[in-house]
């Protein structure tokens, strides 16, 4: 019983977009009209607002975080096992890939993806944000910061943990966010992908 109500509470939880909420009190377009038209914090900061990017970012980082966070003291309390707080992961990131209050039209996941790996282990997260952020300042995109930092996640993980619940759970994802990026990965190869801070354009 409070599996399935942890796991449908954190869909819900990763249902709500931070992009759609911060441009709609920024006064800013529909981040889904312009640019890569993903509801997410690179695509906000095309319109030049860099506040409501670094609000959603925060906001859609927090969701992934809280989820995880709120499932551990379940498990702590006995409440949930391994596999209820893995199956939160997992599905707190799918509601921001696929939201029941936009359409089901997401984000590509990458903020919540990290909230959800900070959720699991903070010293993890700090490894994958760090190298979002050196393949960034190396590259300029966003999109391969992303890809690089999903696909070396689950190494991470192994490598400083073991073979569990929680890695299965992260490969998932890391599988999701690169999915997710399939579009990026062809404008990547055919040299047409959008660096970080360019401005917007209507799709």
């Amino acid at each position: 019983m409070y599996t399935a109500l942890a796991i449908a509470i954190a869909y819900l939880l990763g249902s709500v977009s931070f992009a759609l909420v911060t441009s709609k009190l920024f006064g800013l377009d529909d981040p889904r009209t312009y640019g890569s038209g993903n509801p997410g914090a690179t695509n906000v900061l095309r319109t030049g607002n860099k506040l409501a990017a670094l609000l959603t970012l925060l906001g859609d980082a927090a969701k992934g975080w809280v989820a995880v966070f709120a499932a551990s003291l379940l498990s702590d309390r006995g409440l949930l096992n391994i596999y209820g707080v893995a199956a939160v992961a997992v599905v707190v990131f799918i509601g921001h890939l696929f939201p029941v209050f936009a359409g089901f039209k997401g984000g590509k996941g990458v903020a919540t993806g990290l909230g959800v790996l900070l959720g699991i282990n903070p010293l993890l997260g700090f490894f994958v944000l760090l190298t979002w952020l050196v393949v960034a300042f190396l590259t300029r995109y966003s999109s391969l910061s992303a890809l690089v930092s999903a696909a070396l996640a689950p190494v991470y993980y192994g490598l400083m943990f073991r073979v569990d619940a929680f890695f299965y759970a992260i490969c998932v994802i890391s599988a999701l966010l690169i999915y997710r990026h399939r579009q990026n990965i062809a404008n990547l190869l055919a040299g047409t992908e959008s660096k970080i801070g360019s401005k917007k354009k209507a799709v």
